[in-house]
Parts: structure tokens; sequence; C-alpha cells
């Protein structure tokens, strides 16, 4: 108080008006992500989803698990709201699930639907390890009901030096019991293969682990090492200068996958290869691509991702891959691409043959990252990483969709689609607003979504005249995007809602809430907020009744704006909200000029009294950075590979 009175006038005039700007600014920046009055605590990003074909498209949800930096930070304040994590979609972009309260915005990868765990989806994931380790948590493969609660978190031994839960991998198996994951461990090797066998380098070499879902054990541990040479690393050569620990990352894998006779397929970004590993002696069988390919073959790739059996028999696999045909510095092709290839590996013949080609749509470079995954009615889904850019093909290689985030501050590793069934523990959540002009003109608006839920069809909306009073039937909508909006006549003081399946079954059933009254009286012909009466809902339906109305949703008033009306209402609500705080703040402000033509001798009192004023002034005004605690996101760029 003391440094306001003495400061002068024209700076406390700046740092209004300042404010005043810095509140404009951010408010324009927030298009690209989705709010919502059930779940306030969340920005989820907005996809803008381009369909082509939507007849051919295939069932299901889309899973991604957008980050703003590849590397682990230190938990703080801008990292409110919660905007970074697992998060799954309908086909037109909808949000289904926002899983990134869970761990407060920590980075997840390679978040996907697991449908060989008993009778029920599940849902896996890597949890990344923490800002240097701290509390010694290196990350987690991480295992999810569809209840949305964690069943399994698995970690590495800590007596194998296998460094952090790598964030590539974390693919469970067919049998439902057994989970394959990347695995980078720092060795010193001689450099005797680049001509130079008086000295050594430190390098990451990759491998892979089998780990047992249900005790978390280690069952078995491949090394390359030994077995995959510095000469075939596309990255580093003879004349490349030694290192330290960690040392060089020469291969960098990035994929594993595990076939019916229990050999392994293995993808290394930095030979350019794809290896099969013997899963009885960790043997490479074969190589595909790279320096030492030991195929003929009618197609090429490089800086490859996401290596997957499709079918493995004998001598005869099919394998997708992503082609990102790139790096940060380096291009091999004008636009990467997803591949479907078959592979003959009868002794003598050898031969890899390209069966599908699914070029990037918009024609450029993944220059990192990526994933493709062929669907089970053939289409191809693929994953290009950059700002969540996806698409899916038909089997014939026809374009049936793309979509991407609205924001460009966030990319996801891999994004996947699958069909699934989300059955949460938690209950829907409702909230409900009153509003209206004077005590004889009220509506309830009610906001009600349930978070992971993927069955419900129906809201049922229920008022109590007092909270133990018996619950009266007020209407009902149409499930409508992640949260539907209700709006009913009268002032419904105690309110619940219901979600109902496509049969008419009651799913589950919210708390009952309390109304929140409005914040500003000034539009309300009201004296005080004691001044409110609720109306007892009974008398609405009577009224309706009296009136022969027969529907009891519109008996008591109400109605479900469409889709494409909803977010308009909370527009127009928050437009109203806005311009009344507007409107306040223009007055503080034409008290301040007012104070310029004041004499000296009252500029003490008079900056008292317009700071009281001012203070008075804004005790509505809701500045978006404060009410959801959003700051931007780091932008520094960590490349991944």
């Amino acid at each position: 108080m003391m440094f306001l009175q003495r400061a002068p006038l024209w700076l406390l005039l700046a740092s209004y008006c300042s404010y005043t700007a810095g509140s404009l600014v951010e408010t324009q920046t927030e298009d690209d992500l989705l709010s919502f009055v059930t779940l306030p605590n969340v920005r989820a990003l907005k996809f803008n989803v381009d369909y082509k074909d939507r007849e051919r498209v295939a069932p299901g949800y889309w899973f991604v698990s957008p980050y703003g930096q590849m590397d682990p930070e230190a938990h703080t304040q801008r990292y409110q709201p919660y905007q970074v994590g697992p998060y799954i979609y309908d086909a037109d972009g909808n949000l289904i699930w926002a899983g990134s309260p869970l761990y407060e915005n920590r980075n997840i990868f390679d978040f996907r639907a697991v449908h060989s765990i008993g009778d029920e989806p599940h849902l896996s994931f890597v949890l990344q390890h923490k800002l240097d380790g701290a509390d010694d948590d290196h990350g987690s493969g991480m295992i999810m009901s569809n209840d949305y609660e964690l069943k399994h978190q698995i970690t590495y031994p800590t007596s194998k030096s296998l460094g952090a839960f790598d964030i590539h991998e974390w693919n469970i198996l067919d049998d439902g019991k057994t989970g394959l994951a990347i695995a980078y461990r720092i060795s010193e090797v001689s450099m005797e293969s680049f001509g130079r066998p008086a000295e050594k380098t430190y390098v990451l070499a990759a491998g892979f682990t089998v780990l047992d879902l249900e005790s978390g054990n280690l069952l078995w541990d491949w090394d390359g090492t030994d077995k995959i040479s510095l000469t075939e690393s596309y990255r580093y050569g003879p004349e490349s200068e030694a290192s330290g620990s960690p040392g060089w990352d020469y291969v960098h894998a990035n994929a594993i996958d595990r076939n019916a006779e229990g050999n392994y397929l293995m993808s290394m970004r930095f030979t350019n290869t794809i290896y099969m590993i013997s899963g009885v002696d960790g043997k490479i069988m074969w190589r595909l691509g790279g320096k030492t390919s030991d195929f003929t073959q009618d197609f090429t790739f490089s800086r490859q991702h996401d290596a997957k059996f499709l079918e493995s028999n004998g001598t005869r696999h099919v394998i997708s891959l992503l082609n990102n045909a790139s790096d940060e510095d380096w291009a091999d092709e004008s636009a990467s691409s997803a591949l479907i290839v078959e592979l003959d590996t009868t002794p003598g013949v050898m031969t890899a043959k390209l069966l599908h080609r699914y070029n990037r749509p918009d024609g450029l470079l993944t220059r990192l990252r990526g994933n493709a995954q062929q669907l089970p009615n053939k289409n191809m889904f693929v994953g290009w990483s950059e700002a969540g850019y996806l698409s899916e093909f038909s089997e014939s290689g026809d374009l049936l969709l793309t979509a991407k985030f609205a924001s460009s501050r966030f990319n996801t590793y891999r994004a996947y689609k699958s069909e699934f069934v989300g059955r949460p523990k938690n209950p829907p959540d409702v909230v409900a607003t009153v509003s209206g002009t004077n005590r004889n003109d009220m509506s309830t608006t009610f906001y009600v979504s349930w978070n992971g839920a993927t069955e419900v069809a129906m809201w049922r909306f229920y008022a109590q005249a007092t909270e133990s009073s018996a619950p009266v039937f007020v209407g009902e909508t149409a499930r409508a995007d992640f949260e539907t909006m209700f709006i009913s006549s009268g002032f419904l003081d105690w309110v619940r809602a219901d979600a109902v399946d496509r049969d008419g079954n009651i799913l589950a059933s919210s708390a009952v809430q309390r109304t929140q009254k409005p914040k500003y009286w000034s539009s309300v012909a009201l004296a005080s907020q004691d001044d409110l009466t609720p109306t007892d809902p009974a008398h609405l339906i009577s009224a309706a009744f009296a009136s022969n109305t027969t529907s009891s949703a519109s008996s008591s008033g109400g109605y479900a704006p469409s889709t494409a009306h909803q977010q308009d209402v909370q527009e127009v609500l928050q437009v109203a909200d806005d311009t009344h705080s507007l409107v306040q703040m223009i007055g503080g402000l034409l008290v301040l000029f007012t104070l310029l033509g004041l004499g000296y001798a009252l500029f003490v009192s008079g900056c008292c009294g317009a700071l009281r004023r001012r203070q008075r002034g804004q005790q509505g005004f809701r500045h978006k950075g404060e009410a959801y605690g959003e700051e931007s996101i780091g932008l520094r760029s960590v490349p991944p590979q």
C-alpha cells in the first residue's frame, strides 16, 4: 500500500494497462485447446479433422499422448492446468478421456489399447522417468484396466544396468502375460572395426527386455553390444571422435516385436536396418536394409520406426514400418511413408517385396518419431507425430481422413486407433448454474460429462427442492461431445444427472450438486443473493401438465442446445461475463484519467481513492491466466529420434 501511495500516477496507469493488455493477449492464445466446465483443471488439445471418405474408415478411438517437450522437467505451476499426458478421442476428434491429471502433466509415451489381457480391454503406456532420475524414479511400463485403474507398474530391476525405462516401446504381446521394451545401456567398446585398435569409445548399446506382467520379473534380456558392429552405423564413422560416457547413440533402437515362433523383430534407426533375432540363442538371423542387408529388395527405407509383424510363418514374413526417410539433418526421399513388405527367407532366395506404400498426405517428411498401424479391416492408420498429425488409408491406398492438433506446440510420439470400451469407476460430473434477468425469468443450465465413459447415449436430469427431497425428472437429452449442456426453466437448486446407455439402462449417477449462483447482480433485478428463491421442481412439472404438455423434458421448459450451438451458448455466457468485467475496467480507467487533472494537493488522497475503487470494481474480474493457471508450455525442442 505504501508503494502505491508514493508511486507516480503514470506508473499506476501503465501497470494497469499492461495488466489488461496481457489478459487480452492471453485470451487470444486459447483457441487450440479445449476447456470444460465439468473438468476445469484440464485443457485438452483440439483436433482439426478432415474426412475424405468417412464410410470406409475403420471403427475405433484415437489414442495419443501429447507432450510439449521431450525431456522430463521438474513439476512447476506452469504445468497447470493439465495438458500433457494420455488422451482418448473419438472419430470426430471429440475428447473421450483426459488422463493428464493422473501424473501431473508428466510425459507419457506409446499409449494404446490392449486386447490380449482377460475379457476386457486394457490400456498400456510408458511413464517417462523423472528429471535426472529424481526419487529413484526411472520410469515404468504401465497397464491400466478399462475403468482407468492401474493394474501393473513395471520397472527395470536395479541389479541390471538397463538405464531408464525407454519411451519408444511397451509392446504387450498376444499372450497377455508378457511385455517387450527397449533397453539402452552404456558400454565401452574397441574402435578396431574403424581401424583404430588402440582406441575405445563409449556407446549407448541398444537391446530389449522381456518382462512378466504379473510379477514384473525380467524374463530375458538381449544386448546388442557385441552383435552390431560400429561399422553398421550411418551416424558415426572412422573419423568420429571417441566419446566418454554415455557415448555414441550409434544404432538407436526404437521398436521390438515377437512372432509366434518366439523370434524378435527389432528396428535400429541409425543403421537403417531391421533385424530378426533368435529367441533361442539371441543371434541375429538376418538383416533387412542397411549396409549389410541379407535381402534383394525392390524398395528402400531409412531412419525407420515401428517395425512390426503382420504375418510370420516359417520363411514368409509380412511386416509394416514407418519409413521416415530422413532425420534432423538429412533426407533420402522427398516424403515419408508407411510400408508393408513381404519377406521370403528361404535359403538361397532372401527377397523383400513391397506390397503397399502409403505416402504422407501433405507430401512432407516426418524427420522424427511416428508409427504405422494396420487395422483389423486392413486399413492403414499412420501417426506422423509432429503436431499430432495422423491419417487413415484404405488397404488399396485411398486417403480416408487426416487430423491434426490445432496447436503446433505439442507432438505425440505415436498415435493408435482401436475399438475400446471405457467404464470409469468415478461417477459423472455435473455442474449447474442459474441465470436470468429477474426473479420471474430464471433458468438453470446443466453441464455434464463422464471422463472416459464410452457407452453413454443419453443424459437424464433431476432436481430436488431440498438436499433431502425426492428427485424430480426435469428432462433428458442425447450425449453431445465430451460435455453436454441442458437448460431448464426456473432456479433448480439441487441437481443430479444420470448416464444412460442405448438400451435405456442407467450406467451411473452423479452426486447431487448445489447450483451455482450468479457472480454479478447488476443485470438481475435482485437486491442480493438471498433474494433469489429456488423453484420447486414439482411445481414446474405440475404447471406443464396443466398446460397439456406431454414431454417431461419440455414440461420443465428444458431443452438441450445442439452440439453446434452448445459452444455458442457457452461463448455468449462468457462474453456476458467478460463484458461486465470490461465495463468495470473501463470505469476504473476513466477514474484514473480523471485523476490526472487533479491538483498536487489531492494527489495522495486521490490515488488512494482510485485504488479502493479499482479494487471494488475488479472483484468479479476473471483473468484467464489466473482462472486456468495457464502459462505457455516450454517451446525448447530437444530433438527426439
